[in-house]
């Protein structure tokens, strides 16, 4: 118990450190640039102690929890040799935890409210619903193929780089055919995919099955499975938007 309190109190710190930059940035131009009164003063403190343990309990409960099951599982899976059942994990899991994003969610139906005002569909809510639910599916569809690839990759010891280069030059041939309206969110896709659900567990995914694995480097093969979720969602949503 004590060791928990010791570590709950390490991360508070971490956590404080890492707002100090953020707090003191936004006074500087507030105060001293624009010369303005900060806003609702009592609410922006307020609003920072709760961003702060929000953010000490997040990463708390991801060493905790998440990181250590994300390992488990996956040495559970290279000890059990079945490839199959990997690769699906290794979908299902990207799957899952790319269209539970709370950030895609709000892109997604930001995207949708944009679309109808521009008369890229229908100005109505099932239009919208449909639109944002099929950009979600999307995105995730690709992020579970990209984390299948990347566990693949790290079985047969392929270089991440040869992988990386090809998806970016399907980037950049598919983006001058796709609609102009969709190129924004595509790109922005990337990003918002591999956030607070997504990168903890595919990390943990990688690191463990890399450490698990004789032969592989946990340091070299571990990582870059987020590399590959943020690059498909691009070529997936740049094809969407040519469907639809």
């Amino acid at each position: 118990m004590a060791d928990a309190i010791k570590a709950l109190f390490v991360s508070l710190m971490g956590s404080m450190r890492d707002l100090t930059p953020i707090i003191v940035v936004i006074a500087f131009f507030q105060i001293i640039v624009l010369q303005q009164p900060i806003p609702d003063l009592i609410g922006l403190i307020l609003g920072v102690i709760l961003v702060l343990f929000g953010l000490t309990f997040f990463i708390f409960g991801l060493e905790m929890g998440l990181f250590p099951i994300g390992e488990s599982m996956a040495h559970a899976f290279a000890q059990k040799g079945s490839v199959v059942w990997l690769l699906i994990f290794a979908f299902a899991l990207g799957f899952g935890t790319t269209v539970a994003e709370p950030a895609l969610i709000a892109v997604a139906a930001e995207s949708a409210t944009i679309a109808a005002e521009g008369g890229v569909i229908p100005n109505n809510i099932d239009s919208m619903g449909n639109y944002a639910t099929g950009l979600r599916l999307t995105v995730a569809l690709s992020v579970g193929l990209a984390i299948l690839i990347g566990v693949l990759r790290i079985l047969k010891g392929w270089p991440i780089q040869y992988l990386i280069i090809g998806g970016y030059i399907g980037v950049m041939v598919m983006t001058p055919l796709a609609p102009e309206y969709i190129i924004g969110i595509a790109y922005d896709s990337g990003g918002v995919t591999t956030s607070t659900i997504t990168v903890p567990l595919v990390t943990a995914l990688g690191v463990g099955l890399a450490s698990s694995i004789k032969g592989r480097n946990p340091m070299v093969d571990g990582f870059g499975l987020i590399a590959l979720a943020s690059l498909t969602p691009i070529v997936f949503v740049m094809g969407y938007g040519m469907l639809i």
